[in-house]
């Protein structure tokens, strides 16, 4: 778990590495003054709590939003078709693309390994069973591939160190690491423009502050999906991480939870 008793509260986007904003260098370039004006912005959108609310935000924070989303052989792949809704209910243009991650295996959230059903007071001590090998990156370079193709220079991800399961992807190390990735790796990177920047607007939030936060920008939790091993039907188990973490938030907030758990 990362704090600082420094870091920003749960209302404010954190960027990364530096802040978005006009430079003395960029006022002569007209391409750079177009991008800033601009404000593109590729938002990874999987369909849960967190990501449905990092869209929410760049919406309200005036970005020009494109909704992003990874069918990487998921199990709980209905969370698919409820960022689509998401994505609808905000407006935002929406793509689906995927990438066979499960033909790696080496994650219950890929393979017939069962998800593990645990206690809240057992989540985040180690790497759990349900980390997908190199997912962040993954998903991550491919919303850096779409922006590039939009002329886009930020990216946002629903990342969060707080209420999370211990995944080391998640960690503000690994985002300023890819965002130096991106303005390396890249011909928008290293043609003199306006850099990327990775967004991470509720890395130091609990969950209760992100549906606080979601609660206060309308966000339709109603359409959003937390489980990782849902019934046939795509009815939430109530005992995995995510649905822990997703009852204990909504309790914590004081807000009522519309999802129906099996268990």
């Amino acid at each position: 778990m990362c704090s600082d008793s420094s870091a920003p509260d749960a209302h404010q986007t954190i960027a990364v590495s530096g802040t978005v904003g006009e430079s003395p260098a960029s006022a002569a370039d007209p391409q750079k003054i177009r991008l800033e004006k601009r404000r593109g912005a590729v938002v990874l959108l999987s369909g849960g709590i967190d990501s449905a609310t990092t869209l929410a935000i760049a919406i309200a924070e005036g970005y020009d939003c494109h909704a992003l989303t990874v069918a990487y052989g998921q199990r709980h792949a209905v969370e698919i078709e409820r960022a689509r809704s998401v994505a609808l209910f905000f407006g935002a243009p929406h793509q689906t693309i995927s990438v066979d991650l499960a033909s790696f295996g080496g994650s219950a959230l890929t393979t017939d390994e069962n998800v593990p059903h645990h206690g809240a007071h057992e989540i985040g001590g180690n790497i759990p069973a349900t980390y997908v090998p190199a997912r962040n990156t993954v998903l991550l370079s491919l919303a850096l591939a779409r922006a590039e193709t939009l002329e886009a220079r930020h990216l946002f991800i629903g990342a969060n160190v707080l209420d999370y399961s211990g995944y080391p992807d998640c960690r503000p190390e690994f985002l300023k690491a890819f965002e130096d990735v991106a303005n390396l790796g890249t011909k928008a990177g290293v043609d003199g423009g306006l850099p990327f920047r990775v967004h991470a607007p509720l890395l130091q939030s609990t969950k209760a502050e992100i549906i606080l936060r979601g609660a206060e920008l309308g966000v339709p939790f109603q359409l959003t999906h937390s489980c990782y091993d849902p019934t046939p039907n795509g009815l939430a188990c109530g005992l995995c991480d995510a649905c822990i973490l997703r009852r204990k938030g909504f309790h914590e907030a004081g807000v009522e939870d519309p999802t129906p758990y099996a268990g």
